[in-house]
């Protein structure tokens, strides 16, 4: 499989402006899977899924147009530091900016902690940086493999090929919560993890060289993101992580949250009708809430920060 080709920097957008990228297509070819494509395009597994509904990701038919979801709703948080998005699967890295130089942000897809050991939201900090990390079992790991009659060999894993860390880390300052490689790339993008944070292997390498120790790190957790683009007001919605059975409606609770995070002051019958739409499709993509100038209800929306 080949490596990301995908350019994961981007210049901030200007004042006012919260969208990064182009949405992208690609074919199918053959013998191709969705993971090869989204590892390609720095995707993650949930991305490139959710935004091809009816695709099969393992059997996709060759010649297949696939839609390549790579633009993005900045979450509503302090630009600096880390910024991870649980629901998203999506790390933000905003650098300190070089003088005389747009500031830029770098974004990657990740694996996050599965059910039951969900992720932490919070603000943390980056401790320290390895090279070559060793990984010893967590005592609720191997209390499960011995439930399922497997006796492990060895809790404590020397750097190598079968470590689940990869070949980086970085340790938050708190306990046991990391941002490290894998060895099993095929998870970005999939809720498998004992709750650290899981980045592609070559995404880790780039992102460990770049970060500095001290660095701030937000956790959030938005399935709903808005902003603007040139004072189009945008829509990025993402299944919520805290109930992953399929609803028969949209939860409105964090929509209207995320409309009011916004900034908006009001919005007409068409347009909050609109919204909920969008929410409810999942797919990840941005999407324009207001779709023609022509509509009788239209406002012109405007962001106040």
């Amino acid at each position: 499989m080949g490596l990301s080709v995908q350019a994961a920097s981007y210049s901030l957008p200007i004042t006012g402006n919260d969208l990064l990228g182009e949405i992208q297509y690609v074919e199918i070819k053959d013998q191709e899977t969705l993971l090869d494509v989204a590892r390609k395009y720095d995707l993650g597994f949930n991305e490139i899924s959710d935004a091809n509904p009816g695709v099969d990701p393992w059997l996709p038919r060759q010649g297949t147009r696939i839609v390549l979801p790579t633009r993005f709703v900045l979450p509503q948080a302090p630009r600096k530091g880390i910024v991870v998005n649980l629901a998203e699967m999506r790390l933000y890295y905003f650098p300190v900016p070089v003088k005389n130089n747009p500031q830029k942000v770098i974004t990657h897809p990740i694996g996050i902690g599965r059910q039951g050991l969900s992720t932490p939201v919070g603000e943390y900090d980056i401790r320290m940086k390895i090279e070559n990390p060793s990984w010893t079992m967590p005592d609720s790991a191997y209390e499960d493999l011995l439930k399922q009659g497997v006796i492990p060999i060895q809790r404590l894993v020397p750097p190598g090929p079968d470590n689940p860390l990869g070949k980086f880390a970085m340790v938050l300052d708190n306990d046991g919560l990391l941002i490290h490689g894998t060895n099993k790339p095929f998870s970005i993008g999939m809720r498998v993890s004992r709750g650290c944070l899981r980045l592609y292997p070559e995404d880790i390498r780039s992102l460990v060289a770049a970060v500095p120790k001290g660095t701030p790190v937000s956790i959030v957790d938005q399935p709903y993101k808005f902003g603007f683009d040139n004072n189009v007001l945008f829509i990025e919605a993402h299944e919520p992580i805290v109930n992953t059975e399929k609803r028969q409606s949209v939860n409105l609770t964090p929509v209207v949250a995320g409309v009011v995070t916004a900034g908006i002051k009001r919005l007409s019958t068409p347009e909050w009708q609109h919204i909920v739409n969008l929410a409810g499709r999942h797919t990840g993509v941005p999407m324009p809430i207001v779709r023609s100038v022509a509509q009788q209800d239209v406002v012109r929306l405007k962001t106040d920060y």
